[in-house]
């Protein structure tokens, strides 16, 4: 039985029973069952059918449910995987591409000078596929696929890792429900603030970052996402400029929710200890649409 037709039944049946009743109470019942007494017993027999069959419909329509979130779940968390192999192919194979060719540029210079620039060239290109790849699969790894545990696992494991990997100082402040957001956005907020941290942690020099969230303030349903560094600064465009996909894809991302992403100076309210640089605020918005 669909979800749509136990919606359909649990709305009918006590129309039905009412209905019922009053039929027979009028073809076989009338001369043993007064009207008085009809109408007494009417609503006791629709509280019966409610206790008895639309308690295990209820029943059903609630596992239902729960696998409805949980296709929806999957759906959300094959679309990422999707987006990380459309990723690797744009980013990584490019990059070896581009290795290729310096090395055949490498092969016929004829200064030592000029070897050295090509060989720099080529460690930092391998730097760069380096780093790309630890983040697809940290991605992969970290994936929320089923969210029949609470999502907020998922973004304390993202933190750890960070922490583990980096030493920084990161604060968590979170101040949505775990309802408040669908599965889908769950996945790429989650993999937004990954991406926005793993850009602290190799360009910011850093030492505390502060990641927000709570509800938008001019509607119900939208909410805010902040992560504050105390680092060095960065400028957007300058990341693009030197082939940063990482920026990239927080923009795509945002983009296909319908989302704003702000890169810019801290708000005032932060004031971020061990403060070293201007620092920089990666600002995830959304009005409630996503």
């Amino acid at each position: 039985m669909t979800y749509k037709q136990l919606k359909w039944l649990i709305l009918s049946i006590p129309t039905l029973t009412i209905g019922l009743w009053e039929y027979l109470r009028h073809t076989l019942l009338l001369p043993y069952v007064s009207m008085e007494l009809g109408n007494l017993l009417a609503p006791f027999i629709v509280f019966f059918v409610t206790i008895t069959l639309l308690r295990k419909l209820f029943v059903v329509l609630e596992h239902a449910q729960d696998s409805l979130r949980r296709e929806q779940s999957l759906k959300a968390a094959l679309e990422q995987r999707q987006q990380l192999a459309r990723e690797l192919h744009d980013g990584i194979s490019q990059s070896l591409f581009l290795l290729s060719v310096k090395l055949d540029k490498l092969d016929q210079v004829q200064s030592s000078i000029e070897g050295k620039q090509q060989t720099e060239q080529i460690r930092e290109t391998v730097r760069h596929v380096y780093d790309n790849v630890r983040q697809s699969i940290a991605a992969l790894h970290s994936s929320p696929v089923v969210t029949d545990k609470p999502w907020m696992q998922s973004m304390h494991k993202l933190l750890d890792e960070i922490r583990e990997d980096s030493g920084l100082q990161l604060t968590l402040d979170w101040q949505l429900a775990d309802a408040w957001l669908t599965p889908r956005q769950k996945v790429e907020l989650l993999a937004i603030l990954r991406e926005a941290l793993i850009n602290v942690q190799k360009h910011a020099r850093a030492t505390t970052a502060v990641i927000q969230c709570y509800p938008h303030t001019d509607n119900g349903r939208g909410f805010v996402c902040t992560v504050t560094d105390n680092g060095i600064g960065a400028d957007a465009e300058n990341f693009k400029r030197k082939g940063c996909y990482g920026i990239r894809s927080m923009e795509s991302r945002a983009a296909a929710m319908d989302w704003r992403l702000e890169i810019g100076l801290p708000d005032r309210n932060h004031n971020l200890p061990g403060e070293h640089g201007q620092g920089t605020q990666v600002t995830i918005i959304s009005e409630g649409s996503g």
